[in-house]
């Protein structure tokens, strides 16, 4: 009988498998590219397999998302990045984005007969900043040349590659957009429909562009052929880019910010990128005890929503770019403002007209996160901003020019105003996190929605203890309206928890299991006491997180 029993025992499924997560996370003791293509993963991780180093995967990742998810990013937009150098234990920014056409000003759009910033069409477009960052990573961090890391998205735009499920839905959503735009329906609507689940898209113009890019760095899109087609577009559509917008365009390197969030160090980028709200988001939530309310649960979510309101309501008064204006960072990272901020925030009530603070004195996205083997790490985010852009394609190129300038307001007394060789405030922000001897980089895409899912990812991390795939994959609450009381949560989140917060005044819409939404993310992780690797991507996503064999 004892035997038997010691044999049920031993064929007893393991308990460690009865989990909430999907997913297990990737472990290697090589590097590790998370990116939202599995074929992207696969020229990052096939960098890093002849020599690359990080920043070469992520370029080369980047590239080839900008082939597969043509919608989201792609060299028509701007990039920003966080680079840890293993060897310096040092972090870099590098704020790729693009400025306004010096000719593009409130009179101008006025003049015009419009009242607020276009979302589309060519006076939303400013200059796109991808390719120059890329070319500024290359110069600094890679140990391939450009042309090596653009070699797969190349060759995958010209071959062509079978559509995925979240990719073509994206797609099917942007057909009316595309048809306005004779050369973007010539480029995305084969057979004058968008591709379907499994057809196979080729975009020779594109491996043309990136060909050109490959042969003649950054020069090729800001002084040379691919410049001399977007200027035609521009003098085809009024607009009012000049050849000088574009050649005297650079992306630069920054310091990022940063605050702490209980044992943890949380990074973002400096102003213009909207990272501060996540930072002023973390320090409101640590006045509470989120770890002891439990996850899920309706008080740890009502501190973070109205902690949101809070941080988001800042940002919108005084952060954009800081060139040219003093802007309050300091004030808005320090934790006496958080405490101050916190005291408004009533348990038993949602604020349904968070106001921002007073002083003192006075869409749519790419994200990818890659480490190597030496510990090297790439946190990257890269976007058209709304699904392809603006709109417009300049003919023979087979990228979508971006809409980024949308985000500028008409207001003059704004700090984000637009005016001639201005960044406009920026919703794509990468992450970077640090404890003790680990490391990790990450990012979650999707609008206004990115600062607070910032912020989530790091409380499942540091008050809920959840691995970084579990972190991804927990269920997410979202408010993209900057007032109001509206806040849309996925249905993982139990019945009693939304009750309790409708009882406090929260308009609650109820959104799918796993809802694009929320965004969706990547992560890596670094250990570097036990030189061990781990990667998780985000189930809101076609991707994943794949490991470069030994």
């Amino acid at each position: 009988m004892g035997y038997v029993l010691a044999m049920m025992i031993m064929s007893t499924p393991v308990l460690g498998q009865d989990r909430s997560q999907g997913r297990s996370m990737v472990i290697s003791r090589g590097g590790i590219v998370a990116a939202e293509s599995p074929l992207a993963a696969q020229a990052g991780v096939r960098m890093l397999e002849r020599g690359g180093n990080a920043v070469d995967a992520a370029i080369a990742t980047n590239a080839m998302m900008g082939v597969v998810e043509p919608m989201m990013n792609g060299i028509g937009g701007d990039l920003f990045a966080i680079v840890y150098d293993a060897k310096a234990s040092k972090l870099y920014g590098l704020n790729a984005s693009g400025w306004a056409p010096k000719a593009l000003t409130i009179e101008f759009l006025q003049k015009q007969g419009l009242r607020e910033m276009p979302q589309h069409g060519v006076h939303a477009i400013t200059v796109p900043g991808a390719v120059d960052g890329w070319q500024k990573l290359a110069d600094k961090f890679g140990r391939k040349k450009l042309a090596e890391d653009l070699a797969a998205a190349v060759r995958t735009a010209q071959e062509g590659f079978p559509v995925p499920e979240w990719t073509a839905a994206y797609w099917a959503d942007t057909v009316d957009l595309l048809r306005s735009d004779e050369a973007a329906a010539k480029t995305y609507l084969p057979g004058d429909h968008a591709p379907r689940v499994g057809e196979v898209f080729r975009n020779a113009d594109l491996a043309w562009s990136l060909q050109q890019i490959a042969e003649h760095g950054r020069d090729a899109f800001y002084k040379g052929e691919i410049s001399s087609k977007i200027l035609e577009t521009m003098r085809h559509h009024n607009g009012t880019m000049a050849a000088e917008d574009l050649a005297a365009y650079s992306s630069e390197f920054v310091e990022p910010i940063s605050t702490t969030y209980r044992d943890w160090t949380v990074y973002e980028m400096p102003p213009n990128g909207q990272g501060i709200a996540a930072l002023e988001m973390l320090n409101i939530m640590e006045t509470f005890p989120i770890g002891q309310y439990g996850f899920g649960s309706a008080k740890a979510l009502h501190a973070m929503i109205e902690a949101k309101k809070l941080a988001y309501a800042d940002l919108a008064k005084y952060i954009a770019d800081p060139r040219g204006q003093k802007l309050p960072v300091a004030t808005l990272l320090s934790k006496e403002w958080a405490k101050q901020r916190a005291q408004l925030i009533d348990a038993e009530k949602a604020n349904c007209e968070a106001a921002a603070g007073e002083l003192p004195g006075g869409s749519d996205t790419t994200y990818l996160s890659v480490v190597d083997r030496d510990g090297n790490m790439v946190s990257l985010i890269q976007s058209n901003y709304s699904s392809f852009g603006s709109g417009i394609v300049a003919p023979e190129t087979g990228f979508v020019l971006h809409n980024r300038g949308g985000l500028f307001t008409l207001d003059a007394s704004s700090p984000n105003a637009l005016a001639g060789h201005k960044r406009p405030r920026h919703t794509i922000i990468p992450g970077f996190a640090q404890k003790g001897e680990t490391r990790m980089a990450f990012g979650i895409m999707g609008g206004w929605n990115q600062s607070q899912a910032h912020a989530q990812f790091i409380a499942n991390i540091a008050d809920f203890r959840m691995n970084i795939q579990a972190a991804l994959e927990a269920p997410r609450f979202t408010k993209y309206t900057f007032s109001g009381c509206d806040v849309m949560m996925e249905n993982r989140f139990s019945g009693a928890a939304r009750n309790e917060l409708g009882g406090k005044g929260h308009k609650i819409q109820v959104l799918g299991t796993f809802s694009e939404s929320v965004g969706g993310g990547q992560a890596v992780l670094r250990d570097f006491a036990a030189g061990v690797n781990y990667g998780a991507s985000d189930p809101r996503k076609d991707g994943q997180a794949a490991a470069e064999l030994p």
